[in-house]
């Protein structure tokens, strides 16, 4: 294992995930920089070297079991081991998603990629968390995936709009990080689940108020937790969010 921790963080060539993987590399971490895409992902590998990081691409659609476990190989083979999982990737669907209204095609594509596929990388990076001393899982949701918010008296303005697709997708996420903090009961690595506000993405059409930078900041807090520090926990950078 090499004494540089090392961090991978999915959908890192663009917004949140960049930003994340730049957060983590400024610590003196080496990052895997996991994209699906070749140009973008050797674009943002370029683009961190530049600001002195040690980053190295991870080719790695979540979608895919074969990608998955080809990325926990070359994991192994470029870092010998690997400390932190950041699992970022993310799509929202095709809008609108109006539940009488939507094709059952979008939430299958947005569920096998915001849920399946944290799934499906997780289990393919287990067996190098393990043996890490402070292994820590980081599960990118949204406050718009949290029930309390979604049946409270003004679900508009606190859980965003109605999305059939995406929405129950990060409920779901949110529900697979407690079954996992079960199942990892005892052992040392931490998983939480965060939310990082409503940021400026391709993903919401850049509509979003935040800089993709202070999205970042909750799962740069979340990777580093020290030893005895929370899991199994939903958060934002105002503390935590109810599921």
């Amino acid at each position: 294992m090499s004494e540089r921790t090392i961090a991978l963080v999915t959908g890192a060539n663009k917004g949140i995930g960049h930003e994340i993987a730049a957060g983590l590399g400024a610590l003196g971490w080496s990052i895997g920089v996991g994209a699906r895409d070749d140009r973008r992902r050797a674009d943002a590998v370029e683009r961190l070297r530049a600001a002195g990081i040690d980053a190295f691409g991870v080719p790695l659609d979540v979608t895919d079991d074969a990608s998955a476990a080809a990325a926990a190989r070359l994991v192994e083979d470029r870092a010998g081991g690997l400390d932190v999982l950041v699992n970022n990737a993310a799509v929202a669907g095709e809008m609108p998603q109006q539940p009488t209204g939507v094709d059952p095609a979008t939430v299958r594509a947005v569920v096998e990629t915001n849920v399946i596929g944290v799934i499906r990388v997780t289990n393919a990076m287990l067996p190098l968390l393990r043996r890490s001393a402070s292994p820590r899982i980081v599960n990118m949701s949204s406050s718009v995936g949290s029930l309390a918010r979604q049946s409270g008296p003004d679900p508009d303005r606190t859980a965003g709009p109605v999305a059939v697709a995406y929405a129950p997708s990060k409920t779901f996420l949110n529900a697979v990080t407690l079954q996992y903090t079960r199942e990892l009961s005892g052992t040392n690595i931490l998983i939480n689940a965060c939310c990082p506000g409503y940021v400026a993405t391709d993903l919401n059409g850049f509509r979003g108020v935040r800089t993709p930078a202070q999205g970042a900041a909750i799962a740069v807090r979340l990777a580093t937790l020290p030893d005895d520090g929370p899991t199994g926990r939903f958060f934002d950078d105002a503390g935590i969010v109810p599921w």
